[in-house]
Order: C-alpha cells, then structure tokens, then sequence
C-alpha cells in the first residue's frame, strides 16, 4: 500500500512541475525554440551564373550555351588561365554551340548539331575548337580526336574590364552573322555564314 502511494504522490509532483512550467511559459510569453529552429537557407550568390546567347540569322537557330564566370580582381589570361592550353570556353560544364543549319566559319564547314567549344588562349592569336563531345564537365574528357572544326582569331586587348564573360550571336543579314566573346581584358569576333 505504501508502494502504491508513494507512485501517486510522484506522478502527482511530476504533473504539477510540469504544468507550472508550462503556466510560466505562458505568463512569460517566451519559449525556447533555439534547439528545433530550421536554419534559413543560405542566399549565397552564384559566382558564375549559366546563361546562353543566341539568335536567328535567316532560318537558322544558332544557340551558345555556357556558364559566365567573373574577373573578382584576378589575372584571368596568362594567370588563371594558363597560355597556351585547352580551356572549355566558360565555367563548370563545357561550353557548347547548338545550330540547326550547317555553317561556314574561317571557310570551314560545320555541319548542323551540337558541339563543345574549346579555347586556346595565347598572347596573339587565340584557337578556337568545335568538337564533338559537347557534354562534359570541364574540359576533363576532352579529345583532340573529337574536333570537327580548329580556327584561329586575333584576340584585342581592352582597356576596360568586362567583369562576366559575354558572348553574342549578331545577326549581320539572313545569310550572315558574327559571335563575339568578351572576359576580362580580351575580346574578339568571327564571323559565320548560313550554307544552304
């Protein structure tokens, strides 16, 4: 019998301990939710956006797909980016051109698909490179023996920065256009024709 009350007069204390805690909280209007609160998701800004250029030069689509990294104070060409090497045109995944009419760039076919384009940047002349692996990361899986197009164009030196790479696909006519690039320092063109 003693056993019996001692449980009751036990539940009994524990039940009003805990509702004159719960009869100070209200009085307080304070409750500590530090232990269960979610942490607000984190608005980090993207350091090097995906974006694309394009346009329609006559019937032709022709669609520049890439990730946009930014100078942020750096030495990009001949610092970041070694002279001299494969480099995949823009940030993360491998930049790639899409257009659904054969082309002629530097009097050179390139047929109607989609293509992963490459850079070398040198101090002069820059090669361009269309090749056919157009989805990697990087240039991790780049192949010399998947390139369908090398060109070289003269890279012009600025006096200002251009803070994000930019590309542009211009419509120069209904049979002509021009894709210009610019980061850091460095911009330069090439032009391309529709064939029929």
């Amino acid at each position: 019998m003693k056993y019996i009350i001692k449980t009751i007069l036990i539940a009994v204390l524990i039940t009003s301990c805990n509702q004159g805690t719960k009869k100070d909280q209200n009085k307080t209007g304070k409750e500590d939710h530090t232990s269960h609160k979610k942490a607000a998701p984190s608005k980090k800004k993207v350091l090097s956006p995906h974006t694309y250029a394009m346009s329609m030069v006559g019937d032709a689509h022709v669609h520049i797909d890439y990730s946009s990294p930014g100078v942020r104070g750096r030495i990009i060409f001949g610092g970041l980016l070694a002279y001299d090497q494969v480099w995949q045109a823009g940030a993360h995944k491998a930049t790639w051109l899409e257009t659904n009419k054969s082309l002629t760039i530097a009097g050179k076919e390139l047929k109607a698909g989609k293509y992963g384009v490459f850079m070398i940047p040198s101090k002069g002349e820059w090669t361009i490179i269309f090749n056919r692996h157009w989805d990697q990361h990087g240039k991790d899986e780049y192949d010399e023996k998947e390139d369908v197009l090398r060109f070289k164009v003269k890279a012009i030196v600025s006096k200002t920065i251009t803070e994000h790479l930019k590309y542009q696909v211009k419509k120069q006519s209904n049979k002509k256009g021009i894709i210009t690039f610019a980061w850091e320092k460095i911009i330069f063109e090439f032009p391309f024709k529709i064939n029929q």
